[in-house]
Order: structure tokens, then sequence, then C-alpha cells
């Protein structure tokens, strides 16, 4: 029987940070995304940011991921680190644009 994962990272020694000669739990982006997104959770709710700056955020990240996978190029921990923070970033902005719109159409579904 397989142990079930529920986070989806290839966890690459090479691709991860260390700490006392422990590997991380994930990659250096993984990390960077998960310390962005609980970073930037809770200052949301004292500043919102505009859905194409959450997706433009975002983008650093993915350039980096595709130009690795499909161009041949080698990224550094440092550099997946940072856009995976601003991935996080973006990402939270999206979760909170999202959660906005769905409470939006419940209220005026059910409430009107």
């Amino acid at each position: 029987m397989r142990k079930i994962e529920f986070v989806s990272c290839h966890k690459l020694p090479e691709r991860s940070f260390f700490y006392k000669g422990k590997q991380f739990p994930f990659c250096a982006r993984c990390t960077g995304i998960y310390v962005g997104y609980f970073i930037f959770i809770p200052l949301l709710w004292f500043m919102k940011i505009d859905i194409y700056w959450a997706l433009l955020a975002i983008a650093p990240t993915m350039t980096d991921g595709l130009t690795q996978a499909y161009f041949n190029r080698e990224s550094t921990n440092f550099l997946r680190f940072s856009t995976g923070i601003l991935a996080g970033y973006g990402l939270a902005g999206l979760s909170d644009f999202i959660a906005y719109w769905i409470v939006y159409f419940f209220k005026h579904l059910f409430i009107n």
C-alpha cells in the first residue's frame, strides 16, 4: 500500500533546503510559496491586492519553473525560494479574491 501524500512536491534534495543536516519537507520553491502564502494571508485583512497584481506576482514562479522544465535551464534555490514567496503572495490575493466573490454571490443568491 502506498503512502498518501497531500502535497505534490518532488522533494529533490538538490532543490531543497537543509537545516542541521535534515532536508526540509518541501523543495525551495514550495517552501517559498507556503512562506509567502502564510505571511500574506493575515496581511490581506488590512490591505487588498488587485487580481491583476496577484496574477502578475505568480508569473515569475511560472516563468522560472517552465523555463527550467522545458529549456534545460537550472535555477538556484535562492531564485526558487524568492519567486515562490511572490507566488505565495499572489495565491493569497487570488484566494482572497475568490473567497470575496463566493460570499458575494451567496449573499445575493440567498438573501435577495
